[in-house]
């Protein structure tokens, strides 16, 4: 049974040459606005034929160098400096990015565990249901920024996946190594199942996502790394013309092999990291200890590390609840082929 036509509309016309601002209209009706929408912001840039790409911020709401890199882009790009389309969405779920939450205030929903969506369903369904029909069969590559949000810090890097086409695998780890991050990586999801990356590729397009730092901000660095891939994404995917711009060192390349790359908290208490973002660390080590915080005199539960390697990813708050994570490690390869 096929599924009836998304509610959401869009005030742009994708196949329009010149340069477009609008938004995709989702009706909605509730106690402050009876016949309402959610508007989510779009540009649409295009010029003759040519490649098109879909570029995407704000897939969780707290996560600000995309949804800052992508409002710059969107104020300065011009339809003559781009052969084919360029559509850019800085604020997917803009229910959530509008009160700098992770997930949707109107329903709970976390946009990236969402899809490929519903038009049936709550509002988070029914955007990742567009995106999913709409956006991605218009296009040839995606990038998705992301970073840690308020409660993860994260090196900054560009990845892509191990998927069974190993073609577009290797268009995607070129689009990741191209994007310019000072790190390169072959990211193991804990859960892809819902995931707008599994979305996009399931329909055999060529998808890089990012982490860009976190701690629910941006800084003059993450932004700068964030604006110099996207950059670098047009450039090299022939949506752009210019010259790649490589990160500041030698770019290093990791693989995220299993689930054993991340450690996640069976206590709740206070969390002390021993290591900082980008250390080494050797199997069995000390990576972290949590506190007890209802008492004193209570030795803290030791965390140790699975596995060589780099720590990648860390908890941003102290305060750490079971079964959050609160460090991921990386393994430094020479290649990602």
């Amino acid at each position: 049974m096929s599924k009836r036509p998304s509610p959401i509309s869009a005030t742009v016309d994708f196949d329009a040459d010149g340069v477009q601002h609008g938004f995709f209209k989702l009706p909605i009706s509730n106690d402050e606005s009876a016949w309402g929408a959610v508007m989510i912001p779009v540009t649409v840039v295009k010029n003759g034929e040519g490649p098109s790409a879909l570029l995407t911020g704000g897939n969780h709401g707290d996560e600000y160098e995309g949804i800052t890199a992508l409002l710059k882009l969107a104020n300065t790009l011009k339809a003559e400096d781009v052969k084919g389309r360029v559509i850019i969405v800085p604020m997917m779920n803009m229910p959530a990015a509008q009160v700098g939450r992770r997930t949707s205030p109107m329903d709970g929903g976390n946009l990236n565990r969402s899809f490929p969506g519903d038009p049936d369903g709550n509002v988070t369904e029914k955007i990742a249901d567009y995106f999913t029909r709409t956006l991605v069969p218009l296009v040839d590559v995606v990038l998705d920024l992301h970073s840690g949000g308020r409660t993860l810090d994260i090196i900054p890097f560009a990845a892509s996946h191990l998927l069974d086409d190993k073609e577009k695998q290797r268009l995607a780890v070129e689009g990741a190594k191209a994007f310019g991050a000072p790190t390169a990586m072959l990211m193991f999801e804990l859960d892809a199942a819902k995931l707008f990356d599994t979305a996009v590729e399931s329909q055999g397009k060529i998808f890089v996502a990012t982490e860009l730092g976190g701690g629910g901000t941006s800084t003059p660095e993450s932004l700068a790394i964030t604006e110099r891939g996207v950059r670098n994404f047009l450039i090299h995917y022939g949506l752009t013309k210019g010259e790649l711009t490589p990160p500041e060192t030698s770019q290093i390349y990791m693989d995220m092999p299993d689930a054993a790359c991340y450690v996640q908290s069976e206590h709740t208490g206070l969390l002390e990291l021993t290591l900082a973002l980008g250390d080494a660390v050797k199997e069995g080590e000390v990576i972290a200890r949590v506190y007890d915080m209802t008492r004193t005199g209570a030795d803290p539960v030791e965390y140790r590390a699975a596995r060589d390697g780099v720590l990648i990813a860390r908890r941003f708050p102290s305060l750490v609840n079971m079964g959050d994570t609160i460090a991921v490690i990386g393994v430094v390869v020479d290649s990602l082929d």
